[in-house]
């Protein structure tokens, strides 16, 4: 069965983090698809407000990982060009460390995520109505 929210405006994007983390739970492995400017790294601050994360969520280009209090990690896999920096990083030590992990970018690093992975696509529609469906 595929799951779907429709974010119209910014101003909607909390309350659609709540929904979403009510509806994938007891999920804590999310993966995001979408293309550069979706809004894969806003959506990720909604869904870390909604988790209580009271610090400032940035994109981890090129950290790969940023830790929050929880914990839960955000990780941008877009500036990696082999699946061995993955493995060299520790990411399956993060997976399977039971916090949450929200991974941007996951194509190259697909093989290593577990089969209860909530894989989350957005898509910009033409008037701007964003489509976040798993």
């Amino acid at each position: 069965m595929k799951n779907e929210l429709k974010i119209t405006s910014l101003e909607e994007i909390d309350a659609a983090a709540q929904e979403f983390l009510q509806r994938v739970a007891p999920a804590h492995i999310i993966a995001f698809y979408a293309k550069m400017g979706a809004g894969k790294t806003t959506f990720t601050k909604a869904i870390c407000k909604a988790l209580g994360v009271d610090e400032a969520v940035t994109s981890p280009t090129f950290a790969i990982v940023n830790e929050y209090a929880g914990p839960i990690y955000h990780f941008d896999f877009y500036r990696l060009k082999r699946v061995e920096e993955a493995f060299d990083m520790g990411f399956e030590d993060y997976l399977y460390s039971g916090a949450w992990c929200l991974i941007e970018w996951p194509e190259l690093i697909e093989d290593l995520l577990p089969k209860e992975t909530v894989r989350v696509h957005i898509l910009v529609e033409e008037d701007g109505t964003r489509t976040v469906s798993w």
